[in-house]
């Protein structure tokens, strides 16, 4: 039985690596795409995940099934595609660790997985499937995504979604908010940033946008995500602010991924109905996973740089006794 599935993207972030001989830029291909991610952190602190989605059959695509399968990710809804090519990232860094991205994508494997492909015993198996928002950017992989979605809920499954908007995959803004709120009709958990928060709500203070989010799509949790601030939570009438400790952040590239990873395994680990959820329990799950996602950005990369169970209680028992 699998803990968790995602349906989504996989591919290769070109990641920053200095300069040749020749003092031109360098680049370390690294594995990334945001629900892999997610799915190889839980795999990394002992819950069984799994993967749907589709790679190219070339270098790259065989790379990333080799290290999710590395990771301990459940590759068998994988597809290797003999037409299409994996997508490519490149990262582009900035002096406080904060990046942008360049994709190649025209189109990418991931693009093309239709809703025949997806193992629907894979969704049945998991209690928890995660989705973002990047598959729902083109025909056949939004199909795909909403299919898998739709039946998890229909199977009484919980359902995790990242919009991660990335405005450069859309045609235009309004098509991705469009699509981005029809994932939100399904989702019991919704991780957002601050940006996002406002791209959808036009709100800028965080306790007015999620709730207009909860009002309009009675979402069980809400979770914003603020940096070094830390992060913030709405679950149904109250919100928190939830700590962070400022790091030397290297690459965040995976921070936000790492952070909902660590919540959606503290909530394995409580195993109760999101809806009973209380503030206190809630509070202590966004504190690991503000953890979490501060000592990812350590190291570059996102699959490579998840951190160990060991050295984010470490880090949270420092925190605290610092008084954070």
């Amino acid at each position: 039985m699998l803990d968790a599935i995602t349906v989504g993207e996989v591919l290769i972030d070109f990641t920053p690596a200095g300069s040749n001989e020749y003092g031109f830029q360098s680049f370390s291909a690294n594995p990334g795409g945001a629900p892999a991610n997610v799915m190889a952190a839980l795999a990394k602190w002992g819950r069984k995940s799994g993967f749907i989605g589709k790679v190219g059959k070339d270098t790259f695509g065989e790379f990333l099934q080799q290290v999710l399968e590395q990771a301990g990710v459940d590759t068998r809804g994988l597809v290797l595609s003999e037409p299409y090519r994996t997508t490519l990232a490149f990262v582009h860094l900035q002096p406080d660790g904060d990046r942008s991205f360049s994709f190649y994508r025209s189109p990418g494997a991931d693009m093309m997985l239709t809703p025949e492909e997806v193992q629907e015993d894979l969704v049945a198996e998991a209690g928890l499937l995660h989705f973002g928002s990047v598959s729902l950017t083109d025909e056949p992989s939004a199909s795909a995504t909403l299919h898998a979605v739709r039946l998890a809920r229909s199977l009484g499954k919980l359902v995790s979604y990242d919009p991660n908007l990335r405005p450069a995959l859309w045609r235009s803004l309004d098509e991705a908010k469009l699509r981005i709120r029809e994932g939100l009709e399904l989702a019991h958990i919704v991780k957002l940033s601050e940006e996002e928060l406002e791209f959808l709500t036009g709100e800028q203070n965080l306790e007015a946008g999620t709730e207009q989010l909860y009002r309009e799509f009675k979402t069980p949790i809400i979770l914003v995500t603020l940096g070094a601030e830390g992060s913030f939570f709405r679950l149904g009438g109250e919100c928190r602010r939830v700590p962070g400790r400022a790091v030397q952040a290297v690459d965040t590239t995976g921070a936000g991924d790492c952070y909902l990873a660590g919540f959606l395994l503290k909530l394995m680990e409580w195993g109760g109905a999101v809806e009973r959820l209380d503030a206190a329990a809630a509070q202590s799950m966004a504190a690991f996973a503000n953890a979490a996602g501060a000592l990812i950005t350590l190291r570059k990369g996102a699959i490579p740089a998840i951190p160990q169970l060991a050295d984010i209680e470490a880090f949270l028992k420092e925190q605290s006794g610092n008084g954070v």
